[in-house]
């Protein structure tokens, strides 16, 4: 079944190879960036495919020396030889199997993150800051951009709401698995008798998606312009420049009043609706194709508790995998990629077991 898999995903990689060489797709750089990266993909998939077959040859002809051959020696080299084929055969497989999972279409798109301030009160606006700090020290460090589209700070620090997208390749895959309520436990700088509290933030990420990906009627938009508020800024109660936009049909409100002007801060706000709209419209479908699934890392509910930071303890776990940390301080400067790369990991192998029972 792999092998018959492995030949249709060969013609598939020729194909587009000879549509890569094609002059109207090479002046069209979006088609022509779409089409090399599923080449890409494929090429990495038929690359490990090879080495597989190579190394199965390899083991077959060591078991025609085995049986062929009364040459004690010979029959020994040959043994230890298969040995060492079966342990780099069997990884081979394991890697294969992974990559053969159908990949998330929007895994290579950029991200909006929003992060909210839940329950906690001043502390929880404090923790939602801490959070978008983590976030763009993370960003920076893998070299993507980040760009803020709506801010709602609090007067003792941090944020009540803000809005950002990252801009590079896989952001969003990177990042998806950070939706949900993250929590905090630590001794506030207002708490005079040394009591931990605990607080509360929300994160959603959503795709950034395309303008052919979701189409908005101009009459299902209610627009409005409003003074912007909040701290600092000339333009700050000055001028009519924040806008907030009503998606009519689902009562969707976006907000934006960064920017000091108002057709970028429409834009803004029309991309952040646009990724809300889309994320809505894909988990509806999802829940029609299999409403009683639910993954361990990507399905659930993202209202769940998904990660406790522990100042006390300098501990970090993410209760989705069971998975304890303790290099907090590491964590809150950025240091997220082991966190990602074991619910990536953990996402990959649940779906591989799904796939194969």
């Amino acid at each position: 079944m792999i092998q018959e898999k492995i030949q249709k995903l060969k013609e598939r990689n020729n194909f587009l190879l000879q549509e890569l060489s094609k002059p109207d797709v090479a002046s069209d750089s979006n088609k022509f960036r779409k089409i090399a990266r599923e080449q890409s993909e494929l090429s990495e998939i038929l690359t490990v495919s090879d080495k597989l077959e190579k190394i199965t040859s390899q083991v077959e002809d060591d078991l025609e020396i085995i049986h062929d051959n009364e040459d004690d020696e010979l029959v020994i080299i040959a043994k230890d030889e298969i040995e060492t084929l079966e342990v780099e055969r069997n990884k081979l497989e394991e890697q294969l199997k992974l990559l053969l999972i159908p990949k998330d279409p929007n895994d290579s798109k950029n991200a909006i993150v929003e992060i909210r301030a839940g329950t906690g009160g001043d502390e929880a606006a404090i923790f939602a800051g801490d959070l978008y700090r983590m976030y763009s020290k993370y960003c920076e460090q893998n070299n993507y951009k980040v760009e803020i589209m709506n801010s709602n700070p609090s007067e003792r620090g941090g944020f009540k709401e803000i809005i950002f997208n990252v801009i590079g390749a896989d952001a969003f895959g990177k990042l998806k698995f950070e939706s949900g309520v993250h929590r905090v436990q630590r001794v506030p700088d207002t708490e005079t008798q040394g009591r931990v509290h605990t607080s509360a933030a929300s994160v959603v990420i959503l795709p950034e998606v395309e303008d052919v990906e979701v189409v908005i009627k101009s009459n299902e938009l209610k627009v409005d312009v409003y003074r912007s508020s909040g701290p600092g800024g000339q333009s700050v109660n000055t001028t009519d420049s924040a806008v907030r936009i009503t998606h009519i049909p689902t009562g969707m409100v976006v907000t934006c009043q960064d920017e000091k002007s108002q057709l970028k801060n429409k834009n803004k706000a029309l991309k952040v609706l646009k990724a809300r709209l889309f994320d809505l419209a894909q988990r509806e479908q999802n829940d029609s194709i299999a409403s009683q699934r639910k993954t361990m890392v990507a399905g659930g509910d993202r209202s769940a508790k998904i990660r406790t930071y522990n100042f006390p303890q300098g501990r970090v776990t993410d209760h989705r995998i069971n998975l304890t940390l303790y290099k907090l301080d590491r964590i809150v400067f950025g240091e997220i990629d082991e966190l990602i790369e074991k619910l990536q990991l953990a996402d990959r192998t649940e779906k591989l077991e799904h796939s194969i029972s």
